[in-house]
């Protein structure tokens, strides 16, 4: 690789030679606006990008979700920013839209999160009140985990010791399984205990697969070292009556892991969600459907996305209790409800069709137009894991054609409050060699289609590495003008690989230098690579 220094030296910067290849030059940069230091941090990053020719900053921050809620410093700080990128002839651009990962936006009201159902699970009263009873009964073996006869199956690089299941250090899965029978639309909660000894490798995991398809998505908070811990999650058995659960580590890992007292059970209406898409409806085993307020208290979930604070979610707290206090002990009830689902490290969608979601996001389009009244903004759409089950949604659309419909209606409120701005959006959900696909984590349908939604002048920031030539070569038939979403803390030659996929595709407008770990070390070294390029 030729490096970039040499034309600096020689009087011509790298910021000329970009405006002569009319490529644009992006860098990323969340931020924490309320903090001076972050402001600070922002504006610095903002004149090294510029001394070696980037031109655009892509920002985005948690409160742009609750702008009202900001300190005083946060105005001024913007302004700062601002004011830098005036100085520097960089333009920036806010992120809109946290569709995806809303957990920012759901802190206003965390019910308006996506909600799989529950249908028809059996509660029992008991001294005033109901408490789930699993229908049919659920078990594991895990008051005996070192009896190898119990599981279906136990990995031979795991063995027993002192009453519990011992791996590591192995080269090897180290895994547990256990077939389970279990009620269609049930919640059910998975637990166990972990302890660790200079652990690492593949992160510890329980998962639960209905065939190919994952039920559970939550990862497992694990230390190198740690005592025993009780670690749970929590799964929607769909319309499945058969799951297989595991324990373990795939592709081995350094250090000893430990396993003891497994179970499982049904879990209750925990992350319980009341709002008009989500209803909760209770009725006699058989009989009539009951009255809340009159036949049954009413019914809340304090903990469902509160814990640590609004708009973060716990796959797993004790669930709320339903009180009756009006009806006799051993009366059975059944109980349907809707539930959230913690995707990964607590990542929760919201409900796209959902109308107060649907004010919440224009709303935060308007205050973050309002508050940098940039050239354009760039909407969220990003890992939309969790879509199309709750009775907002039902209207007979695939999850594909309510994406469409979503992004149709986004891209008409920036038009509306922000005319002539330019529009941008990630790649991934309208990307049919990315995640615009048939089976897409808890999904309920194909997202096929979701493409018909963005119209031509939408811009698309593409990540879609893998499949680089075919993803670019698709919106570029669509006729969208496109950047790259390139580096992604990876190996520095995927920027080349990408610059020579897109050197023979249309409306490529630029590349974004993108960090998801803060390691700007490579901005330098990129803007060579791109003058290499000629970009």
């Amino acid at each position: 690789m030729k490096s970039f220094l040499p034309f600096l030296c020689c009087g011509l910067s790298l910021s000329a030679l970009a405006g002569a290849a009319g490529k644009e030059r992006w860098v990323y940069l969340p931020a924490n606006f309320q903090v001076d230091a972050e402001a600070d941090r922002v504006i610095g990053l903002l004149e090294r990008a510029a001394k070696v020719g980037y031109t655009h900053a892509l920002v985005t921050d948690s409160k742009f979700s609750r702008l009202e809620t900001v300190m005083p410093s946060y105005g001024p700080n913007v302004a700062r920013v601002k004011e830098a990128a005036d100085r520097l002839k960089m333009e920036v651009i806010p992120c809109v839209y946290p569709v995806g990962y809303s957990n920012d936006l759901l802190f206003h009201n965390p019910n308006l999160a996506e909600g799989i159902p529950v249908k028809d699970a059996l509660f029992v009263v008991s001294g005033g009140e109901a408490k789930v009873q699993a229908d049919p009964a659920v078990s594991l073996p895990g008051g005996a985990m070192e009896d190898r006869s119990g599981w279906d199956f136990i990995d031979e690089s795991i063995v027993a010791k002192d009453g519990y299941l011992i791996s590591g250090p192995t080269d090897s899965n180290a895994r547990i399984s256990k077939r389970v029978k279990v009620a269609p639309w049930r919640q059910y909660r998975l637990s166990v205990k972990i302890k660790t000894q200079g652990y690492s490798g593949s992160p510890p995991e329980i998962k639960a697969l209905a065939g190919e398809k994952s039920l559970q998505w939550t990862n497992l908070k694990t230390e190198a070292t740690q005592d025993w811990i009780r670690q749970d999650v929590t799964f929607n058995s769909l319309g499945n009556s058969d799951v297989g659960i595991y324990f373990g580590v795939w592709g081995g890992h350094q250090g000893t892991l430990m396993w003891d007292e497994a179970f499982i059970e049904e879990a209750g209406p925990v992350n319980l969600l009341r709002r008009p898409g989500t209803p909760l409806v209770i009725r006699k085993d058989g009989g009539a459907v009951l009255k809340e307020g009159s036949d049954y208290e009413p019914v809340t979930d304090p903990l469902m996305g509160t814990k640590p604070w609004s708009g973060e979610y716990t796959a797993w707290h004790e669930a709320p209790g339903i009180r009756v206090p009006r009806l006799k002990d051993g009366e059975k009830l059944r109980v349907s409800y809707y539930h959230t689902a913690v995707i990964h490290d607590g990542q929760v969608s919201g409900c796209v069709e959902e109308p107060e979601f649907q004010k919440l996001l224009r709303a935060q389009a308007k205050q973050v137009a309002e508050l940098w009244t940039a050239p354009g903004h760039f909407m969220s759409h990003d890992e939309w894991r969790v879509l199309g089950w709750d009775r907002a949604c039902g209207k007979g659309r695939t999850p594909g054609q309510i994406a469409a419909a979503n992004a149709r209606m986004c891209t008409s409120n920036l038009k509306e409050l922000a005319p002539g701005k330019r529009i941008l959006v990630w790649s991934d959900m309208f990307d049919p060699h990315h995640n615009a696909v048939k089976e897409y984590y808890l999904v309920n349908g194909s997202l096929e289609g979701s493409w018909e939604g963005l119209a031509s002048e939408v811009e698309v920031m593409n990540w879609n590495f893998g499949k680089r030539s075919e993803s670019l070569a698709f919106f570029s038939k669509r006729g969208h003008s496109q950047l790259i979403a390139g580096y992604y803390d990876d190996a520095i030659a995927n920027v080349g690989a990408w610059l020579d996929a897109a050197k023979d595709t249309e409306k490529v407008k630029g590349f974004m230098y993108t960090t998801w770990r803060n390691d700007y070390s490579k901005l330098e070294e990129v803007a060579g690579i791109l003058a290499d390029k000629g970009w």
